[in-house]
């Protein structure tokens, strides 16, 4: 029996997602284990996920998989690079092969360019062009030449994945599956809605359960929403109150950028002010949102740097039991439990606290998510 990973934030859980799971396993065979890494309540873009993690994990079991992981909060928060190495550190050993979108790579071209990224000629004039100004994605398509590949966003995280596998030696195989439908658009595709077009009908309580399989419309129903605006002056609190060491320790904020950042929070009344008087052609907005969010979640740089020490369960069928334990009786996983002597589990504690200040409706209490048991299924099928 394969067992295939998938490294996702499922933000939400949408038909698209379906899709994919229903392929692996025409690909793969229906005996195949399904293993989602999952980011917790806070995803790659630097915002607080729209759902809480329990219930997205839910959705994915219900639909097709059979055990969802979190992937570790300082991986989840970390550029696409990070994201992708720490996904593929957990899932080697543990899967086959890793499953992801791709908006117009094969194996092969995926491979070959990121062979170009990792080779030291790429490393020097990437550096010669961020010395000259540019942006990094700017910077990094100037450096390889021909960057078609790295011009969607499930390309690059494609890459990304790959070169994560060949950094580490992985004996990850890949299965790259077409997606298609625009990843930004805003309002949905039919067939290949986008998570960003359903989020926005989700804020505009329009007839987004339209774009979710209807398994999962249950699960969602009543459920508490998320956003950073309800949670700005939390925010904004926090960033008028560091001191300048707390912010020169945030992550991202090489080059002086975190200097730029903590006068923009002393001088600025929202959030998006901070970010008009920090971006500039070189910082791309994502950079410094997630870097925000680090601020105010209390993360450092050397814990965004440090290997996770172990990963949580959040879901499982009986299929997903049985690999879990076959994978910890092999040491395949890092430590995966809910009572742990660890420092990291004071951070992740901490950041699900403070989840809750960004529901939109009811501020939710501290230790609302560590109440919320793993999700267990009996009976499958979707």
């Amino acid at each position: 029996m394969k067992i295939i990973g998938v490294i996702c934030e499922y933000n939400p859980f949408h038909l698209g997602h379906k899709k994919q799971l229903d392929l692996i396993r025409q690909h793969f065979g229906t005996d195949c284990g399904i293993v989602c890494l999952m980011s917790g309540n806070y995803v790659q873009r630097g915002a607080p996920a729209i759902f809480d993690k329990s219930l997205r994990a839910q959705a994915a079991i219900t639909c097709g998989a059979d055990l969802v992981l979190e992937l570790p909060i300082t991986y989840a928060l970390s550029s696409a690079e990070g994201f992708a190495m720490g996904g593929v550190r957990i899932l080697t050993g543990f899967c086959d092969a890793i499953s992801f979108g791709t908006e117009s790579g094969t194996s092969a071209t995926l491979f070959q360019t990121a062979k170009h990224l990792l080779s030291p000629e790429f490393s020097q004039k990437l550096r010669k062009h961020l010395d000259d100004g540019l942006s990094f994605p700017a910077a990094r398509a100037a450096a390889l030449g021909d960057d078609r590949l790295l011009r969607n966003p499930n390309d690059i995280l494609a890459v990304e994945y790959c070169k994560a596998i060949l950094a580490q030696n992985s004996t990850l195989e890949i299965y790259p599956i077409l997606r298609e439908g625009n990843y930004h658009e805003l309002k949905p595709d039919a067939e290949n809605p986008s998570a960003t077009s359903i989020r926005s009908q989700i804020l505009s309580e329009d007839t987004w359960h339209n774009y979710i399989p209807a398994q999962t419309r249950l699960i969602y129903n009543n459920a508490s929403i998320h956003t950073i605006a309800a949670g700005e002056r939390a925010m904004l609190a926090r960033l008028r109150f560091m001191t300048n060491s707390e912010f020169e320790a945030l992550p991202f904020g090489s080059e002086g950028l975190w200097r730029k950042l903590m006068h923009a929070c002393r001088s600025s009344t929202t959030l998006e002010e901070i970010i008009a008087q920090t971006k500039s052609k070189r910082y791309t907005r994502t950079r410094i949102d997630r870097m925000i969010l680090c601020a105010y979640l209390g993360i450092t740089s050397s814990q965004i740097g440090a290997d996770a020490p172990y990963s949580r369960v959040l879901a499982f069928n009986e299929k997903g039991q049985a690999l879990l334990k076959k994978a910890r009786e092999a040491l395949l996983l890092p430590h995966i439990g809910d009572t742990i002597n660890s420092p990291y589990q004071s951070l992740e504690q901490r950041c699900d606290d403070l989840y809750g200040l960004f529901a939109v409706h009811a501020t939710e209490s501290a230790g609302n998510t560590s109440k919320r048991r793993v999700y267990i299924e009996k009976n499958t099928g979707c």
